[in-house]
Order: structure tokens, then sequence, then C-alpha cells
């Protein structure tokens, strides 16, 4: 096995380990100590992981402040399109939706066609988009404005929440492992799980760049979701994870 696959299955181990060490890529790639430790000097200077005595460590990765909705508009990508696109399409008539504040969610709001559909949304900007669509009733949720997200939260949000049941909600992430869903913002979170709560099947919506990341709130485990649509297939670590949770992903054929 050349060096390059051993230190790609070492990162793989680590995504779902968290360490590893010296003795153990001796164990599982049958190489010497000395080879071992070349990997991981290898995989330290492309700053993969972080050496310790005797093994190694994924590092903590820190993320940015998101930008505000707006913003987050101005760049949304391709991936995102296609993603939208995806998630529309499972859209059937007569269905009762849930659709969060996300940009993702967004593009799957601005390509909706169908007949008939219900849509319970706390984005402002979800209300706006499905406006003009005929056959779609919306039920704008109130309370509290989050004016740089362009969403409403609060318990009376929950509450109210708390008494729909639909077949589906569409949900947007911040950051997707083994430890579950995360985001930044706690009030977000607290909203998006009872929303998850409500529907017969909850599908995520997250480009290739939110797997492997945890922000600071995580808000609800793996084994609530049923589907991940995204741009790419993750990396095997990732992929072998949700299949333990029977998480169906789909990505564009």
């Amino acid at each position: 096995m050349y060096q390059e696959e051993r230190m790609l299955k070492i990162v793989d181990y680590l995504q779902l380990h968290k360490r590893i060490s010296v003795d153990d890529i001796c164990e599982f790639f049958n190489v010497s100590r000395d080879t071992a430790r070349r990997d991981l000097v290898k995989l330290e200077e492309h700053q993969k992981i972080i050496r310790t005595r005797g093994g190694a460590l994924l590092p903590t990765l820190h993320h940015d402040p998101i930008g505000n909705y707006n913003e987050r508009l101005l760049t949304v990508s391709e991936e995102k399109q296609v993603i939208g696109q995806l998630a529309a399409s499972m859209v059937r008539d007569k269905d009762r939706i849930i659709l969060d504040s996300s940009t993702t969610v967004q593009a799957c709001a601005e390509r909706l066609n169908v007949q008939e559909c219900s849509v319970i949304t706390n984005s402002i900007n979800q209300a706006d988009v499905l406006s003009g669509k005929d056959g779609v009733s919306i039920h704008l949720l109130g309370g509290s404005l989050q004016k740089e997200h362009r969403y409403v939260y609060g318990s009376s949000v929950i509450a109210t929440l708390s008494h729909y049941f639909v077949d589906k909600a569409f949900i947007g992430i911040g950051g997707i492992s083994a430890h579950g869903l995360s985001l930044i913002h706690e009030e977000d979170g607290m909203l998006k799980h009872q929303m998850m709560k409500q529907a017969d099947q909850v599908i995520i919506l997250a480009d290739h760049s939110k797997f492997g990341i945890n922000f600071p709130y995580r808000f609800a485990d793996l084994s609530e979701v049923n589907i991940v649509i995204t741009d790419r297939l993750p990396e095997p670590a990732m992929l072998e994870i949700l299949q333990h949770y029977d998480v169906e992903v789909v990505v564009p054929s």
C-alpha cells in the first residue's frame, strides 16, 4: 500500500475514533514503527492531524461566524441549487411539509412545483418565495424576529409547532458528524429539533462541506434523520456512520 493510501485510511479512522496510536498503524497496515511515524509526520505537515506522544488525533476545527441571511444568499452555490432541486422533487401533491429558514432550503422552496401543498415555515423569505406559487398554502409561524437571519423563534413558536404533524421536514444545518447535527445559534437549533419531531420523514439538506464539521450547538442525533440530500458522497468513514444509523444519502445521478 502506498503512503498516500495509508494516510487517507488513517484520517478515515480518526474521523470515527478521534485518536490513533503508532502501534495501531503498525498493526492495521503491517508496517514498521518508523514507517508509521513518517506517515504521521507527513499528515501533520498537511495539517490533517495533531501528533501526540505515541500517536495522533484530529485537530479542533474553528469556524468563522456565518454571515447574515442576505449575505449567505449572495453566495448560494451551484451545489445548493442542485440540492434544492433534489429536495423539491421529493415533495408530492397534497404533502404537508415544514421548511426551515436556511438558504439551502430556500433553494428547495424556489423550485417547488406541485398542484397542492401545505407549508409551515418560520422563515420570512420562504413565505415570500412561496406566496407566488398557486396551490401552495402557507402557515408562517409567529414569534420573536431574528432580524439578521430572517426567521422567527421562541417558546411560542415551539409550542405552536407541537400541534402540527407533517409528512416531511426539510432542515438545513451548520455541520453533520458522528456527534449529530449542529449549528451556531441555540434558539435556531431548538426550533429545528421541534420541526424534526413533528415530521414523519426528516430530510437534511447539506452540501459536502458540512460533513465532519461540529458547530457549538448540537441540536439533534443522526438517529432522528431519515434522508440526507447532498451534492456528493461523503468520505467513506462518514458514509459508514450514516449507514449505521440507517440514513439514506441522496446525491445527483
